[in-house]
């Protein structure tokens, strides 16, 4: 029996409203679940906590061949969202999911229910096509976590983990954040740049201002180290990745007083840095650099995600081809933008994102066009039968 074919509007006004501002789920992965286990999907829950991080709920729903044999299609994506902020500057409510002169409103439509609802409804489709089965023994499987927007350790690289330790392989993923800038088709995002923060702490002597001699003021040790972090040039850049950048964000001495030399200076930054770099060999560059300073410091860093890339090649042609024909674009396959859950992905598969206009995103008014609901449907739907067709 062939199983429906869903239209992905109302599946996502649905998840808009439930209201999964990060770490809570609000019902949304039980809303996506039904749908999928109405599909034929087998659908799971994966709880995962840790302490000092809230617990996270997270989901992964499989159909196809159990064996593993054959090839293996793995839409990732995320239903937690980011608070709404003002509510004010919102001309609806956020989560009512209106649809209003050809656009759907709310909080998460671009980033990135609308899109897990139109690889649902794609897949649905799909499923249509093939009387309800996978061709070639192969499977369909979605990855949905709930902490996405938070600090990612109770989701998606977790789900990797306990999927990967019973067997599962997947062959290709395709994540469905909002990678397009203004217009459907065109971006695709084949890599992202990676992320280290540290933290540079200088400790002297407080003391009265008219006394310096009984005081060592940290700050101008400070600005020296952070004069000679600023001066390093880390790369031109390469063939996919822009150069890599060091930015200092803040410095902190948390003085009140206008006569008081400080006892601690503080400062953070951030690199964002391409693939010639990894987060290991950034922090000892960091550490050679400061140490060539003569002066003493503390420095904490802390990775927040490698720098990756898939490659131009097989599923880049999958993706550019489904784009192109529906939107008559070639997307550039771009590695702008900050970090997201592919960077685990990509540990497992090729990996690219392709999702919704991120126009909105974060934003008052997150929206997108109801008409790109069924255009990024197609898309989706036809990055599925090529896969199937071509796969290995």
């Amino acid at each position: 029996m062939k199983p429906p074919v869903l239209d992905a509007l109302p599946l996502a006004i649905e998840l808009i409203r439930c209201p999964s501002v990060t770490p809570d789920d609000a019902g949304a992965l039980d809303t996506l679940g039904g749908v999928l286990k109405a599909l034929g999907f087998s659908v799971e829950h994966l709880p995962f906590s840790e302490p000092g991080t809230p617990d996270v709920d997270n989901l992964y729903a499989r159909i196809g061949d159990g064996s593993g044999a054959g090839p293996h299609f793995c839409f990732a994506g995320h239903t937690d969202v980011v608070p709404v902020g003002e509510r004010a500057r919102w001309t609806v409510d956020p989560f009512e999911a209106t649809v209003d002169q050809g656009y759907l409103l709310g909080r998460g439509a671009a980033d990135m229910k609308a899109a897990i609802a139109c690889f649902t409804a794609a897949a649905s489709a799909f499923l249509a096509d093939h009387n309800g089965k996978v061709p070639r023994g192969g499977a369909i499987s979605l990855l949905i976590t709930g902490d996405e927007e938070g600090p990612a350790i109770n989701g998606t690289v977790k789900m990797l983990e306990t999927l990967t330790a019973r067997g599962e392989v997947w062959h290709a993923c395709v994540v469905g954040e909002p990678t397009n800038p203004r217009r459907l088709g065109e971006m695709a995002k084949i890599g992202r740049r990676g992320s280290i923060n540290g933290v540079l702490t200088v400790t002297g002597v407080e003391g009265h201002v008219a006394y310096p001699h009984l005081a060592d003021n940290p700050i101008p040790g400070l600005v020296r180290l952070l004069g000679a972090l600023d001066a390093l040039h880390l790369d031109d850049g390469t063939e996919h990745f822009q150069p890599s950048n060091l930015e200092i964000t803040t410095i902190d001495v948390g003085n009140a007083a206008t006569n008081v030399i400080p006892r601690v200076a503080t400062a953070r930054f951030n690199i964002r840095f391409n693939d010639r770099h990894t987060g290991a060999s950034l922090d000892a560059l960091l550490r050679r650099t400061l140490d060539g300073t003569g002066l003493a410091y503390d420095l904490e860093t802390r990775v927040s995600g490698e720098a990756f890339l898939t490659e131009p090649g097989a599923l880049s042609e999958i993706v550019t081809a489904a784009v192109q024909a529906e939107t008559g674009t070639i997307p550039e396959l771009s590695t702008s933008g900050g970090t997201s859950d592919a960077r685990f992905i990509a540990r497992h598969c090729p990996v690219i994102e392709f999702g919704m206009v991120g126009e909105t995103m974060h934003k008052a008014d997150e929206k997108v066009r109801v008409e790109d609901l069924e255009r990024l449907t197609r898309i989706y739907h036809d990055m599925l039968r090529h896969f199937f067709r071509t796969a290995r």
